[in-house]
């Protein structure tokens, strides 16, 4: 183990004086260069110490106890406990892609040890680093030409929020209009390259000490997304092209979704202009229901809103966590007789989009559809033709669903709503805890962009929990609709004959029944458990 974390060093040195001196010989700016090249050395030597110190703590901790004993789990559960802070303070300290590093774990449920996640979970969102004012200043003068108080009528120096790549400050432009600015935090892009390196170097030094923890796939995400997301022009156009797919392919609900205005004068690859959103986080459950909106259509729109994007329009926004969207009474929107309005949906950040190609998002929408109907052959079929094997199949749905294969096939209607509880809840760390090494190997074959569909549904699941303090069967039989509708619309698109159609036509109509029945079984349940709460 020393001679393993000495050569760790080694390549940490070499590694990080090659970057620095190629990065001096070629900058157009060596002193801001230089400045940079000294700050790389502390963080290797902070990823060096933290590295080796967690394989040490794993190594020793369990060190003559039996596998599966109740005290090497204990054991194991504490050295997951102190590593996920070590690894939290890393990330931290470093600040940066290492912070972006750590959203990603944290969005993994059941993916990588639960005490990583809550670790990372409630505190990632709520300690990105901030930046000066004059930092701020400095990237307002290179980008627009002038300093934010000359650039704008007013400029608040204090920011909004924070994030791992920018923070956000309120503004006004000079003829009125209240706009939100997202800057870069400074000096990003001159240490990312280094920074993806050395995490990479870490990633692959645990997974050659443990050979089950192979989460190498993270970091080439995080290699391939971050160049994307540090460019907030191509945010800019997500943002339109996110609206305009709506607006074409599901104008149903095309008004329901929102996403703020860019200023595209005000804006650069640095800097984003966008119109200021008035309006609550998504799980300021109070706040909503004060403008007259359920939390449970509000769970209802986003369900109906990510179906959409997956399995029909092919571009998904993979960030959607609590913190980038809003919501707002729709402006159209009156009350009702019940005292109700209609929510919209407002998607902020859209730094981080994947595009499914037709056979991938097509194979998806059949999983699913599976998955609602318990269909264990269809299950197997798309999940095997989706990378997971006959082999990992059934973990796959596990992962998917976060339910055991004898539930997922269980052809009652509740079969994949969570109850919730402290034991199901048990029930399933214990399960990811013992599957780990088939878990890691799964996501080894998956393709990359069907590990982001896995983070976007664990974020999805994640606010749609919180709104509605548990699961809802409502989720499942919105996926449901959507899905089959894809796998239905699909079919016949490929169809080769005319005799095809008929039979398609009456798959389509079969699907539709199921799903009513579904849709009543769930108001026979609802109504089950009103009773219950009403007259014991």
């Amino acid at each position: 183990m020393l001679r393993a974390g000495a050569k760790l060093a080694t390549w940490l040195t070499l590694i990080g004086g090659g970057a620095a001196g190629a990065a001096v010989a070629t900058s157009e700016d060596p002193f801001l260069t230089m400045k940079v090249c000294t700050i790389v050395p502390v963080r290797l030597l902070r990823d060096f110490i933290t590295a080796a110190t967690i394989v040490m703590d794993y190594e020793y901790s369990t060190m003559g106890l039996k596998q599966g004993s109740v005290e090497w789990s204990q054991a194991k559960h504490e050295a997951h406990e102190r590593s996920a802070l070590r690894l939290r303070e890393l990330c931290f300290r470093n600040g940066g892609i290492y912070i972006k590093l750590g959203q990603h774990i944290g969005q993994l449920q059941y993916l990588v040890p639960r005490e990583y996640v809550e670790t990372m979970r409630t505190s990632m969102l709520k300690r990105c680093p901030v930046s000066s004012y004059n930092q701020v200043r400095e990237v307002c003068m290179q980008e627009l030409g002038g300093p934010p108080e000359q650039i704008f009528l007013e400029f608040d120096p204090v920011p909004l929020a924070s994030a791992s790549l920018a923070q956000v400050h309120a503004a006004k432009t000079h003829d009125g209009r209240k706009v939100a600015v997202k800057v870069q935090h400074t000096h990003l892009t001159n240490t990312a390259v280094a920074d993806i390196a050395t995490v990479d170097l870490i990633v692959s030094f645990l997974h050659w000490c443990f050979p089950s923890f192979d989460y190498r796939w993270l970091v080439d995400e995080i290699r391939e997304s971050v160049p994307k997301e540090l460019d907030f022009l191509c945010e800019a156009k997500n943002s339109i092209k996110c609206l305009d797919n709506f607006r074409r392919m599901s104008p149903h609900i095309a008004e329901y979704i929102y996403a703020p205005k860019v200023y595209w004068d005000l804006s650069t690859s640095k800097l984003l202009t966008m119109e200021f959103m008035d309006a609550p986080e998504i799980l300021d459950v109070n706040a909503i229901r004060q403008l007259g909106v359920q939390p449970i259509d509000v769970s209802r729109l986003v369900s109906q809103a990510f179906a959409e994007m997956i399995f029909k329009h092919g571009f998904v926004h993979c960030d959607p966590h609590a913190g980038n969207m809003m919501v707002r009474s729709l402006p159209s929107s009156k009350w009702n007789i019940f005292g109700r309005r209609r929510p919209q949906l407002i998607l902020l950040d859209h730094g981080l989009y994947k595009e499914l190609d037709f056979e991938t998002r097509t194979n998806y929408a059949a999983l699913w559809r599976a998955l609602i109907f318990s269909d264990a052959n269809g299950i197997k079929e798309y999940s095997t033709k989706l990378g997971a094997g006959e082999d990992l199949y059934a973990l796959f749905a596990g992962i998917l669903t976060m339910r055991p294969w004898n539930r997922v096939i269980d052809p009652a209607v509740d079969h994949l709503v969570l109850e919730g509880n402290d034991g199901e809840q048990s029930e399933l760390q214990v399960y990811a805890s013992q599957y780990f090494p088939q878990i890691s190997e799964l996501l080894r074959r998956l393709p990359r962009v069907i590990l982001l569909m896995l983070k976007t549904n664990d974020c999805i699941r994640a606010v749609n929990y919180s709104l509605l303090q548990g699961s809802s069967l409502d989720t499942f039989l919105i996926i449901g609709r959507v899905s089959s509708k894809v796998v239905v619309e699909t079919k016949r698109k490929l169809q080769k004959n005319l005799l095809s159609s008929p039979i398609i036509w009456f798959e389509g109509m079969l699907l539709q029944a199921r799903l009513l029945c579904m849709q009543i079984a769930l108001w026979i349940l609802q109504l089950e458990k009103q009773w219950k709460v009403m007259f014991g």
